[in-house]
């Protein structure tokens, strides 16, 4: 599994979106037992906090350091450095396995070997990630766009494609409950969205290979006419993903 995000995990922490109420009400709609979680590639641990509100024990692995020295702590969590595809957990634990927005950077072969080890019989896995914000304003949007898919398009790892597609071509070799349409609403200031898109591992390899960053002034130019600092707008990030048992 790739790295991406160690070096900004800050700003991950921080500008990352969580998921909604309704996706929760979705996993434990599933789950017939809520003894063990794991919340796999938890980055800060937004997904394991709230498992912790339901299960008695999370398990919250990640390959990054960083992202767990920017976890926040909770009695039922146990964060730990592991990978995705070799976790040290023994058999048959897990009531529910979750993987938030990171599914598409695994080794998925090996990491499905692994779930079928850990995971109880019925026991419920989701990989579940989220699309490019929406602003329900062109000018936005096409900003937005145009930075996604002009200026960093040559910069996204392959394994983005699998988001490109909403992970529905992605290999799933599970009895698949049907997934929900959903969505995380939020309001942000422009100032938020530059933070949040300074995260995208795209960007980051952008300054690592020229280094400038792609949110560059005509960018923020444009931006502020579109959206003048300090004033508030609605943003919404389509959810998609798969679950089965």
């Amino acid at each position: 599994m790739k790295d991406n995000f160690s070096k900004q995990s800050s700003a991950y922490a921080q500008f990352r979106p969580g998921y909604p109420a309704a996706f929760f009400d979705f996993l434990f709609q599933h789950c017939h037992q809520f003894e063990y979680a794991w919340d796999c590639a938890t980055g800060n641990g937004q997904i394991a906090m709230q498992l912790a509100e339901r299960f008695e024990h999370v398990e919250a692995t990640d390959i990054s350091d960083n992202q767990l020295l920017h976890a926040i702590p909770h009695a039922r969590v146990r964060y730990t450095n592991q990978p995705a595809e070799a976790p040290l957990f023994g058999e048959v634990i897990f009531d529910l396995i979750v993987v938030g927005q990171a599914a598409h950077w695994f080794s998925l072969e090996r990491f499905y070997t692994q779930v079928r080890r850990v995971i109880k019989p019925g026991g419920l896995l989701v990989l579940v990630g989220y699309y490019l914000p929406r602003f329900n304003d062109p000018a936005i949007d096409g900003l937005v766009n145009h930075l996604y898919t002009s200026v960093l398009g040559p910069y996204w790892d392959v394994e983005r494609r699998w988001v490109d597609q909403q992970y529905a071509t992605l290999p799933f070799p599970f009895e698949e409950i049907p997934f929900p349409k959903m969505s995380m609403e939020y309001t942000w200031t422009s100032d938020q969205l530059i933070g949040y898109l300074s995260t995208w591992s795209a960007a980051q390899h952008f300054i690592q290979k020229n280094g400038s960053t792609p949110i560059d002034q005509s960018f923020l130019e444009a931006l502020n006419v579109a959206w003048p600092a300090g004033t508030l707008r609605q943003v919404t990030f389509p959810i998609f993903g798969r679950a089965g048992v």
